[in-house]
């Protein structure tokens, strides 16, 4: 008996460090897609485990309540160190997620203490009592089941419906999102000491009451749940009245190009209305002996030519003019630009869709580029067969932050006047045609590679 007894006692203290061990797993499963790396969401998941560790063995008796917010703040002031971004947004999950661990352990507690008073009262256990250690270690692992299951259930659902990730919330938001754990907390508090007090009282089971606080923790987590999913709805459609006006504010720039590029083609008209008069200049100067008055004369028509049409000559007016003016922009910063991108003719492609890919991604080079001597942005497109691929490249010496869920850089500003939105812009003109791009960053050199899939599978 005494045998039996210390393995009891074994089990009985083992219980609460395989407890603090399954929420500490969840929480970094939770943490991952939320923090910069998966050590940094490691060490959140282990400081949980080490405070509470601390906290169950130490000498002095802490109330259940006040060890378990230790633990949690602890783990909220470690993430901030860890990853000094979305204060507001870390709060918010470490409060959402213990708040829903908590009712994942009162459900699985009030199933385990009903179970294992259902069993323990049956004929064939009053007949064997010595198999109650078994019964106990039954009951004690399918009590660790359910807190697997119903953690992990409340992970996913945050994970799925959680669409942005690496947004902050403002503060407003932050509180009207945590009234729903707040409430749920008190009442689980409330509860948990009447219940406590009753069996205490009684010796027995609350029984109906048992039910309604399992039926209470089971909504607050599902309404905790269904709020989160509301509010990034509410985002998404905030996502999206925002990439609206860009797109709008890129129609607009589109058409001013458009408006341009008729400029340039009444130049254009204009100068060969003229060119028989200027042929006629220039041949009256060669017949009065006038070479050098001649040659200059030519000289400037060139330079009247070349301003009127423009040096980069892309295939296609519209890129030639979005080409010409991010190359005088470039050199108003002393940046370096060259320019080897060809126009697909002939190839499904539409005009608006590569000046979309052109704009958002040379205007990201030009942001994101220090003028100096050694700074420099290049533009070059070629085709293989139907393939079709725009590299924008430009120096870049900074470091990036990535998005887990787009897999696209999360920008330094905010998602306001048309920021924030150039890549995924880009990605979404390229799908268009069953493509998608590429980032590669290396040796101080930011590489954006973009796909297209033409309709003719012709050598350009």
């Amino acid at each position: 008996m005494e045998e039996l007894k210390r393995y009891s006692d074994f089990v009985f203290s083992a219980m609460p460090v395989a407890e603090m061990l399954i929420i500490a797993v969840g929480f970094y499963w939770l943490a991952v897609p939320f923090m910069e790396n998966k050590k940094k969401a490691f060490c959140a998941g282990a400081t949980y485990l080490l405070t509470m560790l601390v906290l169950y063995y130490m000498p002095l008796h802490l109330d259940r309540f006040l060890a378990y917010m230790i633990g949690v703040l602890t783990v909220f002031f470690v993430m901030c160190l860890a990853d000094r971004r979305c204060y507001e947004q870390k709060l918010f999950l470490t409060i959402t997620f213990f708040s829903l661990c908590r009712f994942a352990c009162a459900i699985a507690d009030i199933l385990y203490d009903n179970l294992y008073s259902l069993a323990w009262d049956t004929d064939y256990m009053a007949a064997r009592p010595d198999m109650w250690f078994v019964l106990y270690i039954l009951v004690c692992i399918v009590y660790l089941l359910l807190e697997i299951v119903l953690i992990s259930i409340s992970v996913w659902f945050i994970l799925r419906t959680y669409v942005f990730k690496q947004a902050n919330m403002a503060k407003k938001e932050l509180f009207l999102l945590l009234c729903p754990s707040f409430a749920g907390l008190a009442s689980y508090e409330i509860l948990y000491y009447y219940r406590s007090f009753y069996i205490a009282e009684t010796g027995k089971n609350t029984g109906f009451y048992d039910m309604l606080a399992l039926l209470y923790y089971a909504v607050s987590a599902v309404g905790i749940i269904l709020v989160i999913g509301l509010y990034q709805s509410i985002k998404e459609k905030q996502e999206e009245k925002r990439q609206n006006e860009l797109l709008a504010v890129q129609i607009d720039s589109i058409q001013q190009h458009i408006g341009q590029v008729e400029e340039l083609y009444q130049n254009i008209r204009s100068m060969k209305h003229d060119m028989a008069n200027h042929i006629f200049t220039i041949e009256r100067l060669y017949t009065r002996n006038q070479p050098e008055e001649a040659k200059a004369y030519s000289k400037e028509l060139e330079i009247a030519l070349l301003e009127a049409a423009g040096e980069i000559k892309s295939g296609n007016p519209v890129t030639d003019v979005i080409l010409q003016e991010k190359k005088g922009e470039a050199e108003k910063k002393e940046i370096h630009f060259y320019s080897d991108f060809h126009y697909p003719v002939e190839s499904g492609i539409n005009v608006f869709d590569i000046s979309v890919i052109l704009n958002n991604a040379l205007q990201n080079a030009l942001e994101h580029t220090e003028g100096g001597k050694e700074s420099y942005i290049s533009v070059l497109s070629y085709r293989r067969k139907n393939a079709y691929m725009i590299e924008v490249r430009n120096s870049f010496a900074g470091k990036l932050q990535w998005d887990a869920g787009s897999g696209l850089p999360i920008t330094s500003k905010e998602k306001t006047k048309g920021h924030g939105y150039g890549l995924a812009n880009i990605r979404k003109a390229a799908g268009k045609y069953a493509g998608d791009i590429d980032i590669l960053l290396k040796e101080r050199e930011f590489c954006l590679s973009v796909l297209l899939m033409a309709e003719e599978e012709t050598n350009y």
